[in-house]
């Protein structure tokens, strides 16, 4: 056989293996056939590469091969290469070896956006602002964005020199920088807003996410605690163990979290709550469209047990577990291997036609919909009980109790997000200020509720933009002056206080948590129907 065919016929070999043997399914499809089909694809593979017209490359034929049997099953069920696998185990892991800084590429100078806490780059002093023009002695002005983790990540232990202009520095600064293992984490933020609310902001559910959770928590709790909202907007989901550990904690001991359905016996699981230290405290849960899977999961159990409020708008509607398998190159794949079910029995999945999702038109009203009679009703959505007798609905996510849509922003605005104007105009505007913001305000709550974007700072940002080649549109400006101003202030923060201090500010001109921290009667009052 031509060698071109030994490995990705063995690579579709062990797919077809790991799928109906590894999953335990072997036992719902006969041996033969399995034979017959991997055969079928071998003459086909083997054939193609032979006799057509130009050279293949058999193992990009195989992969292709691969995501289209997987494309044709769900939106969900795909092939991972083996660099997007190390991209993925990285985030979700949570952890990487590198300098630790995050980054952005300004006017192509690699700029520092924030160092990493406890990272070398923080312990070195190097700050946000910060520009790196060369790496080991060599000029990284114009560096392409892909190109930078290759020259800044490393083994633990390696050294890297990066040599920085910072501003009002006379001259570049060199530093020295031992790699190290850098945290990834996935609990973005956590303060007390004010002297009871607490706030935490989980991204995804990474492998270490309950655990900077429940750090986070203790946290707030020693600081006077006795509330909390728990923001899951855009949390994409990740790993179901730590969405049920982290519902655990909100819902009493021997409640049903979630449950899964498969066709394979030994993939129906029940979790069930072994309570938490946090069964009491009055709970408001913010969701959006880009809250999904464990996301899901957490919020409809909330919703289910009648245990706070959900507020926000619609989240995403998955309701389909996936399990990995690692292939031999590096790379693997995930199959769909269950349905899972919240503790009412609802499958929140929307609905979808091989990797394609149907669009489920948006007809939810803003405002109390506590009773679900704004969800979205029509024969794909059946009906479901809370625990404490409200109606709630299933097939295409979860409806908030509360609805609250954010205004849509207007072109002027979207185009100065695009070319990051506001972080640039920020970053400029602290190279003069920032000692005397610093000396000014003491704490980011002293900053949130006093410093203002003046017209001056407004009108800088204006000429900025239209610098960039963005013309003025006044009414849009206008329009949007609120969230300019915030965006502002938002990257001041960062700046000084970090994450923390930039959703501190944040958060005080958001519709959506304003709204939350005003229900908290509301969501004790709700939860007292099961107690």
């Amino acid at each position: 056989m031509n060698k071109k065919f030994i490995f990705p016929v063995t690579v579709v070999f062990l797919l077809i293996l790991g799928i109906f043997i590894g999953m335990k399914i072997q036992d719902a499809v006969s041996d033969d056939k399995i034979t017959s089909q991997v055969r079928k694809f071998n003459d086909a593979l083997e054939v193609t590469s032979r006799y057509y017209v130009d050279d293949v490359d058999s193992q990009k034929l195989t992969e292709d091969a691969i995501k289209g049997m997987l494309q044709s099953l769900d939106p969900h069920s795909v092939y991972i290469t083996a660099e997007q696998l190390k991209r993925v185990n990285e985030d979700f892991q949570g952890s990487f070896e590198g300098i630790g800084v995050e980054f952005d590429i300004i006017n192509d100078t690699l700029t520092i956006v924030s160092p990493i806490n406890g990272g070398p780059s923080e312990k070195l002093g190097i700050l946000a602002g910060d520009k790196i023009v060369e790496i080991d002695g060599i000029n990284v002005v114009k560096i392409a964005r892909d190109d930078v983790p290759k020259k800044l990540k490393g083994p633990k232990g390696t050294k890297v020199t990066v040599t920085i202009v910072r501003a009002g520095m006379e001259k570049p600064l060199e530093f020295e920088i031992i790699r190290d293992q850098i945290p990834i984490y996935s609990v973005d933020a956590s303060f007390m807003y004010d002297s009871e609310t607490g706030y935490i902001k989980v991204s995804r559910f990474a492998a270490k996410t309950y655990d900077e959770f429940m750090k986070a928590m203790a946290e707030m709790k020693s600081q006077g605690m006795k509330r909390v909202v728990l923001d899951l907007r855009s949390d994409p989901g990740g790993y179901l163990d730590q969405a049920f550990r982290i519902a655990s904690e909100f819902i009493p001991a021997g409640k049903k979290i979630v449950y899964t359905k498969s066709r394979i016996k030994d993939f129906n699981e029940e979790y069930i709550s072994e309570g938490g230290r946090y069964t009491d405290i009055p709970l408001v849960v913010l969701v959006n469209g880009g809250s999904a899977s464990a996301s899901e999961i957490v919020s409809g159990a909330v919703q289910d047990w009648d245990r706070g409020l959900i507020v926000g708008e619609n989240t995403f509607g998955k309701g389909l577990v996936q399990r990995q398998f690692d292939l031999p190159d590096g790379s693997a794949f995930r199959v769909t291997t269950a349905r899972y079910y919240t503790p009412s029995g609802r499958l929140i999945q929307k609905p979808y036609e091989g990797n394609k999702y149907e669009k489920i038109a948006d007809t939810d009203v803003e405002g109390d919909n506590l009773e679900h009679k704004n969800d979205i009703q029509d024969s794909t959505r059946p009906a479901y009980k809370t625990m404490g007798g409200r109606t709630v609905y299933g097939g295409g996510g979860i409806t908030p109790d509360y609805i609250v849509k954010l205004d849509t922003l207007t072109n002027y605005s979207v185009q100065m997000r695009r070319l990051n104007l506001f972080y640039i105009y920020t970053e400029k505007y602290m190279s003069n200020n920032r000692s005397r913001i610093e000396s000014m305000y003491k704490t980011v709550n002293e900053f949130r509720d006093n410093f203002s974007v003046s017209e001056t700072m407004m009108d800088e940002l204006k000429n900025l933009a239209s610098e960039k080649g963005i013309a003025l549109n006044e009414y849009e400006f206008e329009q949007d002056s609120e969230f300019i101003k915030a965006s502002i202030k938002f990257q001041i923060a960062r700046d000084i206080w970090g994450n923390n201090g930039s959703y501190a500010v944040w958060v005080g001109n958001d519709e959506q948590f304003l709204k939350a921290i005003s229900l908290f009667d509301e969501a004790v009052k709700l939860s007292e129907l099961k107690q």
